[in-house]
């Protein structure tokens, strides 16, 4: 039976053939295996347009004919997907708990990022209380050369992986204070393998200061913690003391994994 559609969040120009494909794969998640005549049934259309949905599907690995029957499995990609979410899910749950101890040690923002290509991704927070603050950044993608957590996992990376993520010399910014040449890049990128944190001061939003460290590796993603704060209260002592505290949390982060 069609199930019953959801008109208040339907798109105002919705694209049948990928709505179609997405319903073919929620309906996997209600049976072990579905067939060619259940599928067409289901979403109202001939035969022929069932069969058309479920090859693709089959050739991006989302579903897969089970050997001597012709009905469909989830395939390969689901569980990717799946296990990947879990264990994205499964590293905030854990960290969390050391983002609220250095948020209450330090007393101003912290952020869990994961590196995606060039781009960095914040996925958890625990905000400073104080009334003047940096907010949560959860959700927001930025730029890893303009950030501090994006430069601590780029270099995890080595100088030849790093010429070619970025092969033009000229890189984009995102405040007038952003890097924009690979040299630079390069060479800030090699200052913090040696000292095993990195800094960023208004190169990512103006008005705003922080620094951060790798985590390294867990579930084939690379993590970055770091810590936030207005401009005016980054200063040198302040850095000093926020640096140790984050090489700290880094050592520790190795516990929650055990």
């Amino acid at each position: 039976m069609k199930p019953p559609e959801n008109d208040a969040n339907r798109p105002q120009y919705p694209i049948e053939s990928v709505d179609n494909a997405l319903r073919i794969i929620l309906l996997l998640g209600e049976r072990r295996s579905i067939r060619l005549t259940e599928v067409s049934e289901y979403l109202s259309v001939a035969s022929s347009t069932a069969h058309r949905l479920l090859a693709m599907l089959q050739y991006r690995g989302f579903v897969r004919q089970s050997e001597g029957s012709k009905s469909y499995e989830p395939g390969p990609a689901l569980t990717t997907i799946a296990f990947s979410v879990l264990r994205q899910i499964d590293v905030r749950a854990r960290l969390h708990p050391l983002l609220e101890r250095l948020a209450a040690e330090i007393g101003e923002t912290v952020h869990l990022s994961r590196l995606e290509g060039k781009t960095v991704t914040f996925v958890d927070s625990v905000e400073s209380p104080q009334a003047v603050r940096v907010g949560s950044r959860v959700g927001l993608s930025m730029r890893a050369s303009s950030t501090s957590s994006g430069k601590a996992l780029l270099s995890l990376h080595d100088d030849q992986t790093l010429r070619e993520m970025y092969p033009s010399q000229r890189l984009d910014g995102m405040t007038e204070k952003s890097i924009t040449r690979r040299s630079d890049l390069l060479r800030q990128i090699a200052e913090v393998r040696k000292s095993g944190y990195a800094t960023s001061m208004e190169e990512s939003e103006a008005g705003v200061a922080s620094v951060a460290v790798p985590l390294g590796e867990y579930g084939a993603t690379r993590y970055a913690l770091n810590v936030s704060t207005p401009k005016d209260r980054m200063t040198d002592e302040n850095q000093v003391e926020i640096v140790e505290a984050l090489l700290k949390a880094a050592e520790d982060a190795a516990v929650y994994f055990l």
